[in-house]
């Protein structure tokens, strides 16, 4: 399992938080892709839990701040959440089948080409914006608010979740299952 990210500097930005974490996702599905057995199944898992509290925190702080910079946002953000829907419906598919399923390979590139295209969407169009339009000081605020966030997030993906409103209603009781079920995982192993 890799180690868990450091916690953030004082100088840390909420768009250099992610940036660290679209890193690791590219990381993580290289794992998946190298690796059989236990180790594609543990390196999966961690891939899985990264994306979904990450795209969390996303739908709940970033998204919804970029929404209300200057200029016409709607339609890039609409488009990353279409992304983020279409991601957690492949994973779901992928966790049901499992790592061992005749398709996976398959699946989990096709996946890893949509969600490093979508990471690359925001480092391009929405991250750029955040630096422009809002206070250094704000940014470093909202790394800690997007570090919250995933604390409390879900730990597999739940398509229909992409908005703050949908995250605040049904967040909270689908954390707590997948987090129960993580527990019984991990005992299991």
């Amino acid at each position: 399992m890799p180690e868990k990210p450091a916690t953030p500097g004082p100088n840390e930005d909420v768009v250099s938080l992610l940036l660290t974490q679209h890193a690791q996702i590219e990381e993580l599905f290289l794992l998946v892709a190298g690796s059989t057995g236990q180790a594609r199944a543990e390196a999966f898992n961690d891939l899985v839990r990264l994306l979904a509290v990450h795209e969390t925190a996303e739908e709940e702080v970033v998204h919804p701040l970029s929404r209300t910079l200057p200029g016409d946002n709607d339609a890039v953000i609409d488009e990353r959440l279409a992304e983020e829907r279409q991601a957690k419906e492949t994973l779901k598919v992928l966790i049901d089948g499992g790592v061992d399923a005749d398709g996976f390979d398959e699946g989990v590139l096709l996946l890893r080409t949509s969600v490093l295209a979508h990471a690359r969407h925001e480092e391009r169009y929405e991250f750029p914006r955040l630096r422009q339009h809002v206070p250094a000081d704000r940014l470093r605020q909202l790394a800690t608010a997007v570090r919250a966030a995933e604390a409390a997030a879900p730990t597999r993906p739940h398509p229909g979740t992409e908005s703050a409103t949908a995250n605040a209603v049904a967040g909270v009781p689908l954390a707590v299952v997948d987090r129960i079920r993580d527990a019984i995982r991990s005992a299991a192993d």
